[in-house]
């Protein structure tokens, strides 16, 4: 780690990162330990405060008098604002500066927590949630695109790993945390904890991360495309979440869903078009970028499924407490917290081809286990071998495609890259809550019915494991083994002041 760097994380000023291996930040000295503390911390609050919620909205319904719908729209409240606004955060950040829109994100983020915490109401909740998915776009991208920006090229497995593991240990005590400040404080409490959290990132990300940007960008920036981007996942995202529930034929659903094809389609002519486009169409063009997104898309669909019935059917079908829910998934955190840094060091080794064929294979079985998890099952007995096996697929997954999607991508649209693929996991785990309950019966009044709830879960569980299967054999048939290292005739690096991965290697053919 250079003075050079450290100079300017204190000063604020923007850093470019030197060309070429070694340049860069290497994990374990003392500069990287404080780069992602910043970065896993800033990201862990989107993370965490997409699942302690879920924890609270009995309590929530109860305190504010709301019923099913309003407690629906705190939910998706939060996650249509996050993926509407995602791409265009990842464009900024590379625009104006990675750290600067992070620490704007943070700020946004504990505001919208403060008036979450102090909604009266559940519409000012609901609109509060809102703000907070804005808040939770900004920093989300941000995080990853400053890891690719500041690490050392032959340093990004391993740092996306530890950014991955620790980044989990977030989502997967989510419930836990949730459960024990609902029942001990009150559902409040959950918003209020963001902004001690929010003071502390805020305070590592001005005085110890170094600002990086695309210095190459000219021209004024992509008002239509921002706003088509916008619209198009806006109304895309909240059909998908509201269609199962209201139906195709609702006004609404029809409306949304036709701004999000109009939007969505007008967003790709009016880049292809621009001369300065908000996302370079180009960066589909490197076949391992899209490929990686691919089998995001399909193993993330399975993830959605998991995390969002798994902690359900514990409670209302095993009778376990909100806090007992959260600890059951424990082990998950446990392997994502020791396996993952490990897990991204082993991809950048022998290339991510392996290890992302493994991994969802290995997520597809523990998925498969937990069709055994029903009334009168034991935890040690049924629980127990699911989450494990689940954790270590889980564990062999992420770092890994995070890592290749990254390198994929000229440095320089390093935010752009983390917020496609943010996007890309974002929407696959919304279509799996919106899709898969009515796919497996769960409709209804299924979820007061344990046997009922039990047997659908099971349906869910084996399309989801064949959707994580299907992730492997894809990752298998489209990842090079060399797609974090090498060159490639057909992904040219530009030439500007930020150092970009090494070049994609063509895939040879069978």
């Amino acid at each position: 780690m250079s003075a050079r760097y450290r100079r300017a994380a204190r000063s604020r000023r923007p850093v470019t990162r030197p060309p070429g291996p070694g340049g860069g930040l290497r994990v374990g000295s003392s500069a990287a330990r404080w780069v992602l503390a910043a970065t896993v911390l800033g990201s862990g609050m989107a993370q965490l405060d997409a699942t302690v919620v879920n924890v609270a909205l009995p309590s929530i319904g109860r305190s504010l008098h709301a019923g099913v719908g309003p407690l629906q729209l705190v939910v998706t409240g939060y996650s249509v604002t996050l993926a509407a606004l995602i791409l265009l955060a990842g464009m900024l950040g590379d625009r104006l500066g990675r750290r600067r829109v992070f620490v704007a994100g943070v700020v946004w983020f504990a505001v919208a927590s403060l008036l979450c915490a102090l909604a009266p109401t559940a519409g000012m909740l609901v609109g509060a949630r809102a703000l907070q998915g804005i808040g939770g776009a900004l920093l989300t991208p941000g995080s990853l695109a400053i890891i690719e920006a500041s690490f050392d090229p032959t340093e990004r497995g391993r740092a996306i790993g530890v950014w991955s593991g620790l980044g989990g240990v977030a989502a997967a005590v989510g419930p836990l945390i949730g459960g024990y400040l609902v029942q001990t404080v009150s559902w409040r409490a959950i918003f209020l904890l963001n902004l001690p959290l929010g003071a502390v990132v805020w305070w590592l990300a001005v005085r110890h991360v170094p600002e990086s940007r695309d210095e190459t960008v000219t021209g004024r920036l992509d008002y239509p495309g921002a706003i088509l981007a916008t619209a198009g996942l806006a109304g895309a995202t909240y059909a998908m979440v509201d269609g199962t529930a209201r139906g195709l034929g609702s006004p609404a659903v029809a409306a949304a869903a036709l701004v999000g094809i109009v939007g969505l389609g007008g967003f790709v002519l009016v880049e292809r078009r621009s001369a300065h486009p908000m996302l370079p169409l180009d960066i589909f063009a490197a076949r391992q970028f899209t490929a990686a997104n691919l089998v995001t898309f399909v193993v993330y669909a399975a993830l959605g499924g998991v995390f969002f019935l798994l902690v359900v059917v514990l409670q209302d079908a095993l009778g376990y407490s909100p806090v007992q829910a959260g600890a059951a998934s424990l082990p998950v955190t446990a392997l994502m917290l020791g396996l993952s840094s490990r897990s991204g060091a082993l991809a950048q080794r022998i290339g991510p081809r392996i290890p992302l064929t493994v991994g969802p294979l290995l997520i597809a079985a523990g998925m498969l286990l937990m069709t055994r998890i029903g009334p009168g099952a034991g935890y040690v007995s049924a629980v127990l071998p699911a989450v494990v096996v689940f954790g270590l697929g889980l564990a062999a997954t992420v770092a890994p495609v995070t890592a290749t999607v990254l390198a994929a991508a000229d440095s320089r649209h390093a935010g752009t890259a983390s917020g496609v693929n943010n996007a890309v996991a974002r929407t696959a785990g919304l279509l799996a809550v919106a899709l898969l309950p009515p796919i497996a019966g769960l409709t209804g009044d299924t979820f007061t019915q344990p046997h009922a709830l039990a047997t659908g879960f099971h349906t869910a569980m084996v399309v989801t494991a064949a959707l994580a299967a299907a992730g492997g054999l894809l990752a298998w048939l489209t990842i090079s083994d060399n797609a974090l290292a090498g060159t490639s005739p057909d992904h040219h690096p530009p030439s500007c002041s930020l150092a970009g991965p090494p070049a994609l290697p063509r895939r040879p053919s069978h």
